[in-house]
């Protein structure tokens, strides 16, 4: 198979969305599961449209320690807002809420939102051998 061919499969492989379908992801309740000490956790949330998305109001900062606590604030934020909204569209699937977000231990708040916003990745590709 010559390099044109191959290149032409994949493009007619490759799957497009439909406007529809990226919108309607705003309604759509998610679920996924985590894996956390050996146990599982499952979880909902919803896409966020720009109007729900958490506001940032600071732009200066005194230095880099509080301009970090800051972004991480906002990103726990709308991941609880995220959370919260599919709350609302389905009841019967609420594992995590806003009082139970604040005791969660830290590193499972960072696996969950990681999964959220879809930027999991294993642990070990952010380290480089050698």
């Amino acid at each position: 198979m010559s390099e044109d061919e191959i290149i032409e499969e994949e493009e007619e492989k490759k799957e497009m969305w439909s406007m529809d379908d990226l919108v309607g992801l705003t309604e759509e309740v998610m679920e996924e599961e985590i894996a956390f000490r050996g146990k599982s956790l499952s979880f909902q949330f919803c896409e966020l449209t720009e109007k729900e998305e958490p506001k940032f109001t600071r732009t200066k900062f005194k230095d880099e320690e509080e301009q970090n606590d800051y972004f991480q604030k906002v990103g726990s934020e709308r991941v609880m807002k995220m959370i919260e909204k599919a709350n609302k569209k389905n009841p019967d699937g609420i594992t995590l809420d806003s009082d139970v977000w604040t005791k969660l231990p830290t590193t499972l708040k960072y696996t969950i939102a990681n999964k959220v916003i879809g930027l999991e990745s294993e642990v070990s590709e952010n380290f480089i051998s050698g």
